[in-house]
């Protein structure tokens, strides 16, 4: 079953930025730590990726005219860094693994629709 793993921070491009080397070295020490911890539990990281600063992203909005802006589609302190896609038995598992990234992320774990 498939999961997608998205990881937020209060101000996280600001923060990461501010981190020295040794701290985002031990932040890549912990993705690396969720990697084997998917792959002893028999599953796999199908994906995964960080994301560029809120700055860069455009929004389509809905309707007739699909109008685009600049930023996120939803206001909000937290901004989301990055994301995994990984295959792993069930829902259980899925947030074990996900426990073992950086504490100081907000992490959403949703099952992929089958559909």
């Amino acid at each position: 079953m498939r999961f997608v793993v998205l990881m937020a921070e209060a101000d996280h491009f600001a923060r990461w930025s501010a981190l020295g080397e040794d701290e985002q070295g031990a932040v890549f020490e912990a993705f690396g730590a969720f990697e084997a911890a998917v792959v002893e539990r028999g599953g796999s990281v199908v994906g995964g990726e960080g994301l560029a600063p809120v700055a860069e992203a455009r929004t389509i909005r809905p309707g007739p005219d699909r109008v685009v802006t600049e930023g996120p589609y939803a206001e909000s302190v937290e901004q989301l860094g990055g994301f995994f896609v990984v295959d792993l038995p069930d829902l259980a598992t899925a947030v074990e693994t996900a426990r073992l990234l950086p504490a100081s992320y907000l992490v959403e774990v949703r099952p992929a629709s089958d559909g």
